[in-house]
């Protein structure tokens, strides 16, 4: 196998589709270091695991001797990318851009290689587009092919709104393709339409397009939602070891090996051997804790890692509590209060539908004793330790 064949086995691995394969061979035996850009809108002001999925990828290309762009959108986080929207997003203001801008900034070089990485802001070419720039380029494309696009289709055919500003976001985003003249995009495979109107652009503009990798969108610790702040389903990289660790162990065996694969730094060869001993009659959850303690070393330390495996099974697997269990106190004006409304109220459960499913399926407990009672509630003067699945605890006082 040659050089070129075994990058390309490499790049490959956990992709979903690369547009085209061909052209990416053809441009990697030109033998020279590649331009590789991912952009980022700071729409949040942290990154987490389902973030790092295109930057573990953007670092095996450094490791390839490829030069990565890291780009904030800085511009278009103001807009707002409708990506798999029902509704047009709420913008964000400028303020609000530079700060979470400057945390993804500090945050990513925990996987990326500094001297190999250039971070950008589409904020210093699409400002001095000006007027004129944005028309000229907004005639380059089409009604009709924007709602091409899913979510602008269902939109439109739901008589949803669809702000005009909206179709703005993929032309220029598309034209930071432009401007950085690059040889690869990359994003998650919601991104498609967007990677698609950049290498259309760059043909526009007399460039070679770009070639167009997508991945696979993480599923969150719930198995089922894409890895987002807002559902809860997710492990952030700054997140405190020991809450990382907890986090990693809750996922189920099957999910294990989706993580291991967009996640891990494992070779192939590891990884399917890793299957056979687990095939073998090897406890699932011994590999699953070289993946969490992997995942730890990366964003802390060997150390770190190592003590929170430690923690969890001084906590979890010889039923010990942790020691720092925040406290509640709860003023129910002599009445008392549902278990489901306690869960809630504590925050261990997001609503009482929520509770009440956690107490059915026989997760939660009181002072560790486990409670199937949905309706039972909690009396004036109750004290006791609260807990959902192995990682929520609250202690609790109802007055």
């Amino acid at each position: 196998m040659s050089e070129v064949q075994k990058a390309l086995a490499l790049i490959a691995r956990g992709t979903d589709e690369i547009t085209k394969a061909d052209e990416l061979e053809a441009r990697l035996a030109e033998g020279r270091p590649l331009s590789i850009k991912v952009g980022f809108d700071p729409t949040a002001p942290d990154l987490h695991l389902g973030h790092t999925v295109v930057i573990n990828k953007m670092r095996q290309f450094q490791d390839l001797g490829h030069t990565v762009i890291f780009l904030i959108g800085d511009f278009t986080g103001m807009i707002g990318d409708p990506t798999g929207k029902s509704t047009t997003r709420k913008t964000l203001t400028p303020e609000q851009v530079a700060e979470n801008a400057e945390t993804y900034a500090n945050q990513v070089f925990q996987i990326l290689d500094r001297d190999k990485t250039e971070i950008r802001f589409n904020s210093k070419w699409l400002n001095e587009l000006g007027s004129e720039g944005m028309i000229r380029l907004a005639a380059k494309y089409t009604v009709a092919r924007m709602l091409e696009r899913d979510d602008f289709k269902k939109r439109f055919a739901d008589n949803q709104p669809i702000a005009i500003h909206e179709f703005l976001y993929p032309l220029v985003q598309g034209y930071d393709s432009v401007a950085l003249e690059c040889d690869v995009e990359m994003g998650g495979t919601d991104q498609l339409f967007n990677l698609l109107v950049g290498r259309t652009l760059q043909q526009q503009y007399g460039q070679k397009p770009q070639v167009i990798i997508t991945l696979p969108l993480l599923e969150g610790l719930d198995g089922v939602q894409k890895m987002s702040k807002s559902l809860g389903n997710y492990v952030g990289i700054t997140d405190a070891p020991e809450e990382m660790f907890g986090k990693l162990m809750s996922i189920s065996d099957d999910l294990m090996w989706r993580y291991f694969d967009l996640l891990s730094f494992r070779s192939n060869e590891e990884i399917a051997q890793l299957k056979v001993d687990v095939e073998g009659g090897q406890n699932p959850r011994d590999v699953k804790f070289l993946l969490c303690e992997e995942i730890i070393e990366r964003f802390h330390d060997r150390a770190a890692a190592v003590a929170a495996r430690e923690t969890f099974i001084a906590r979890f697997q010889q039923g010990q509590m942790p020691e720092d269990i925040p406290e509640k106190n709860l003023d129910t004006q002599g009445e008392g209060i549902g278990l489901a409304a306690a869960l809630t109220q504590c925050g261990l459960t997001i609503s009482n539908s929520d509770a009440f499913r956690m107490i059915q399926q026989g997760a939660t407990k009181i002072d560790g004793e486990k409670v199937s009672d949905r309706r039972m509630r909690l009396e004036p003067g109750f004290s006791g330790v609260l807990q959902v699945g192995k990682r929520k605890f609250c202690k609790l006082a109802v007055a």
